[in-house]
C-alpha cells in the first residue's frame, strides 16, 4: 500500500513547521562581505580564497565530498 501526501506551501512556512532557524541574517550578511569584496577591488584570488573560508564546504568539507563521489563513481582519488 502507498500513500502520497502533497503540501502546499511557502519555503518560509515549510521552514517554520519543520522548525528550522531563520538564516535570513546571515545570508544577508554573507552577501553584504562578498559585494565588499567585488567593489573594494579584489582580485579573483582573494575572492576565491573568501569563498573557501566562509562558505559551508571549506576545503576539508570538498575534499570528503570529491572522495565520496570518488568512490561512488568507481574512482580513486588522491
Amino acid at each position: 500500500m502507498k500513500f502520497t501526501v502533497d503540501v502546499d506551501c511557502t519555503p518560509e512556512e515549510a521552514r517554520r513547521f519543520l522548525g528550522l532557524p531563520d538564516l535570513s541574517p546571515v545570508h544577508a550578511a554573507y552577501v553584504e562581505k562578498m559585494k565588499s569584496y567585488v567593489t573594494d577591488g579584489a582580485n579573483a584570488e582573494m575572492f576565491g580564497d573568501a569563498m573557501k573560508a566562509w562558505g559551508p564546504m571549506n576545503e576539508a568539507g570538498m575534499a570528503m565530498w570529491r572522495q565520496m563521489l570518488g568512490q561512488m563513481g568507481g574512482k580513486t582519488t588522491p
